[in-house]
């Protein structure tokens, strides 16, 4: 009888998601076929749409003891749908509007317990069995063009075709993600379409500014010319650790600093960018928390007052041959306090490398490698060790060691920029600890845009 009541379960989900995908792709597909005009027409109306559905299954693996916030040993199943619709408008005089209203559903591995870098992006976003629906962006952008030749920009997800100027200030205000304009690599920042992995998504080391779904409310100034790039942000944090109700910004908020320069490599194209950033929340430090266990197990939450977290990141992209591109991203924090938006890492260094299918005759394929190194500071452990819990991660105790991910995938191309993919990690010392594992997970993943 339990085994015919879990079936009815699974079925009733994957019901569900059908319906959900089929309901997207029509309401927004016959939005955007209405609005979207013709290149010719320049119509000030455009509409996108994506779903993204992603399965995981991770087999068992030995474990010298498990806790609370322990990835589970056991096998386990995993999934996440989302679907957005993207529309965006041209207001005149350098003015862009744009919302994003989405549906996720999903039941993440391990309920996402148990590891620094998580093993699917699209899962941050997802809060149950249930499909819900909410506004995920709502901002507008303006543009001032300062001079040098104009550049097309195509019609995209959150870019209306228009045109600007090579050397331009731009500003943009409301819900955003900040990733939409922070560290926006071209090889590693997309779990729909490229790497899974949580630290593929940037810094693993940057708490950067988001709810528990990955988007937040502030503004942003870019300047952008041929030479370099800078633009600077401040965005509310969430209320609480990991929430989804943000604060108004001016008690609890992140601030974020980067520049990026172009250079070149053999005629190659390549740029390299630095970002700094200051967080200011309210949250528990690992040492007040020990201090105060005096030897008893620590908590986090019993010695949370404003304080601020801070740290940095550098990466670099490398256009190696017309189809192939390589990134390098190093981040660290000062580890001292929980963490507050992201996930439970101090120190990320990440490398991958992304192919295009051209090079074997699979023009709308593409296939990438990824390696993921990361760290606790040494308070951050101790913490653990002593049996304390984080957010993420709790085994009780710690015999400490880097959490080393090792990801591969390959994206096959199918029509009308559709694709189904399939993605393998292997995860060492999950949440930092050599008493257990080592973890693999294995993925497929389905997406289709319009």
């Amino acid at each position: 009888m339990n085994g015919m009541i879990a079936y009815q379960v699974r079925a009733d989900r994957w019901k569900a998601t059908l319906l959900a995908t089929c309901a997207a792709f029509l309401i927004c597909g016959s939005a955007r076929n209405a609005w979207a005009g013709s290149a010719e027409e320049d119509f000030p109306v455009e509409a996108h749409v994506q779903a993204t559905y992603v399965r995981q299954l991770k087999p068992s693996f030995s474990a010298a003891y498990s806790g609370p916030n322990s990835l589970a040993a056991e096998r386990a199943y995993g999934y996440s749908f989302t679907a957005t619709a993207f529309f965006g408008a041209r207001l005149g005089h350098g003015w862009e509007a744009y919302w994003n209203p989405e549906v996720t559903q999903g039941d993440p591995l391990s309920d996402l317990k148990g590891l620094g870098g998580f093993n699917n992006g699209e899962s941050q976003r997802t809060a149950g069995p249930t499909l819900k629906g909410y506004n995920a962006r709502a901002y507008v952008r303006k543009t001032w063009n300062l001079g040098g030749e104009y550049e097309e920009q195509a019609s995209e997800a959150n870019q209306v075709r228009t045109r600007y100027a090579a050397e331009r200030v731009v500003v943009t205000v409301g819900t955003v993600s900040v990733l939409d304009i922070f560290d926006a690599l071209d090889y590693s920042r997309d779990p729909r379409t490229q790497s899974l992995n949580w630290a593929s998504l940037t810094y693993g080391a940057w708490d950067y500014p988001a709810d528990a779904r990955g988007y937040t409310r502030g503004a942003a100034i870019e300047y952008i010319s041929p030479g370099w790039q800078v633009r600077a942000g401040h965005f509310a944090m969430p209320k609480e650790s990991n929430g989804l109700a943000l604060d108004s910004g001016i008690t609890q908020y992140g601030q974020m600093i980067e520049a990026e320069h172009p250079y070149g490599i053999a005629g190659r194209d390549a740029v390299v960018r630095a970002l700094v950033f200051r967080n200011r929340v309210n949250a528990g430090s690992f040492r007040d928390a020990l201090s105060v266990a005096n030897g008893g197990v620590p908590d986090v939450t019993q010695v949370r007052h404003l304080q601020s977290k801070s740290g940095f990141g550098l990466s670099t992209q490398v256009q190696l041959a017309s189809d192939i591109g390589a990134y390098v991203r190093a981040g660290w924090n000062d580890g001292d306090t929980e963490t507050y938006a992201f996930t439970e890492i101090d120190r990320s260094l990440a490398e991958g490398v992304l192919l295009k299918g051209g090079r074997w005759g699979r023009d709308q394929d593409s296939a990438g490698l990824a390696a993921y190194f990361n760290g606790l500071s040494h308070d951050h452990r101790d913490y653990l060790a002593a049996g304390g819990q984080g957010f993420f991660l709790g085994d009780g105790r710690l015999s400490y060691s880097t959490e080393r991910i090792l990801e591969a995938f390959y994206s096959v191309g199918l029509v009308r920029r559709t694709s189904v993919s399939a993605d393998y990690q292997y995860v060492a010392n999950p949440g930092y600890n050599r008493d257990r594992g080592p973890a693999h997970v294995f993925s497929l993943r389905a997406h289709v845009e319009l």
